[in-house]
């Protein structure tokens, strides 16, 4: 009797009796998580922080996620996390991307730009979708987000306009990135003919370093003319590539290429992962939004490749191939080299890398911008 109750006793100051059953079986699906990410290499780098923050929030953990409550700080993702609610993160994440990015392909072939406009229409087809299943407009602006492969502005919108979905929205958006070269192919092949599968482009011609210094500075003034929401997002994109492009700063553009965009990654993942309770995570809202997207990337691939379709007719000299139109969603430099695997497919001395980097960074563009004119639509009179 005695050891019985000693062995309560000690059972009760562990954390066995706080597990619920909501807990076991989120410790399934950030299973699933690491399967996906270290033994089909789906985007590790962004689904295992992910993955693990969830794993923690799923233990009764002590000292990780507890608010401050008068004299007692509060826990350690606490304070990390106000990075994603003080929209530092996604911003920080951008200036990454820009420093790592090559706007040349677009600069050389700007024509390209309109197939990563196409590909924004998969943002306001599920916008639309998810109003008709009864999310609100600051709802089913993050959800559309989706479909432009986005995973940090996915963020940056949810916190803004629907803080309350930020863990299934930023999910559904990271994990729909990583499998890209799952869901792209069919809808490609279905929608293009063996022909124009093997179409071979132009070569391009080589960008100066003035015109991408140039570039740089005519997004940023315009976009942010057009739309101040998106200010952040834009601002950080193009002060890493006029980084990257001026020659000066190597320091700087390989601190922003590396060590930066690295750690905030860690600290993302693992933010975006925390709140990922078992209470918050599995209700019907959350399946809805995994549903809607691979509708969003459905649409937004499949759009892409008709827009190229539909240019062809006008361009019948200069033909694109339509597998680049895929590439118009921004997950870099992902989508572009599921276009360079398709076409070699058809042709194996077909190289569509470089041409698919077109509008594989127009769609980056793209959807900073989609995700301003949201906000300044959704909060227009606070």
């Amino acid at each position: 009797m005695v050891f019985m109750e000693t062995l309560q006793q000690l059972v009760s100051l562990t954390g066995l009796p706080h597990v619920t059953w909501q807990m076991v079986i989120m410790w399934g699906i950030t299973l699933l998580l690491f399967w996906l990410a270290v033994y089909k290499n789906f985007e590790p780098l962004l689904l295992v922080p992910i993955a693990f923050g969830a794993l923690l929030a799923n233990l009764p953990t002590q000292g990780l996620v507890n608010i401050p409550v008068g004299d007692h700080p509060g826990g350690l993702y606490y304070y990390i996390s106000q990075g994603i609610h003080l929209e530092i993160f996604p911003p920080l994440i951008f200036l990454g991307v820009g420093a790592l990015t090559d706007f040349g392909p677009l600069i050389a072939n700007p024509r390209t730009l309109l197939l990563g406009a196409a590909a924004q229409g998969g943002v306001f087809a599920t916008f639309i979708g998810a109003l008709a299943l009864g999310f609100s407009p600051e709802q089913a602006a993050p959800i559309g987000i989706i479909g432009g492969a986005d995973g940090p502005t996915s963020i940056f919108l949810a916190n803004k306009l629907a803080p309350e979905l930020l863990a299934p929205i930023a999910v559904a958006a990271y994990s729909y990135m990583a499998l890209v070269p799952l869901l792209q192919p069919p809808i490609m092949r279905a929608l293009t003919t063996e022909r124009e599968r093997k179409i071979r482009m132009r070569s391009l011609r080589k960008v100066s370093r003035l015109e991408k210094l140039i570039f740089a500075l005519i997004v940023t003034v315009t976009c942010i003319l057009l739309v101040p929401a998106a200010s952040a997002l834009i601002g950080m994109l193009m002060l890493g590539n006029f980084l990257r492009e001026c020659g000066v700063t190597e320091r700087l553009s390989k601190a922003a290429q590396n060590e930066l965009i690295n750690v905030t990654t860690i600290f993302l993942g693992t933010s975006v992962g925390i709140t990922m309770t078992g209470e918050r995570f599995l209700q019907t809202e959350t399946l809805m939004i995994l549903g809607l997207g691979v509708v969003a990337f459905g649409c937004a691939t499949a759009l892409g490749v008709l827009m190229a379709k539909a240019m062809n007719l006008f361009s019948k000299d200069n033909p694109i191939n339509p597998l680049i139109g895929s590439a118009g969603v921004s997950a870099v430099p992902m989508a572009a080299r599921v276009s360079q695997v398709e076409g070699q497919k058809a042709d194996p001395g077909n190289f569509l890398l470089m041409h698919a980097m077109g509008p594989n960074v127009a769609g980056v563009i793209g959807t900073a911008v989609v995700a301003g004119y949201f906000i300044a639509q959704m909060t227009a009179g606070q």
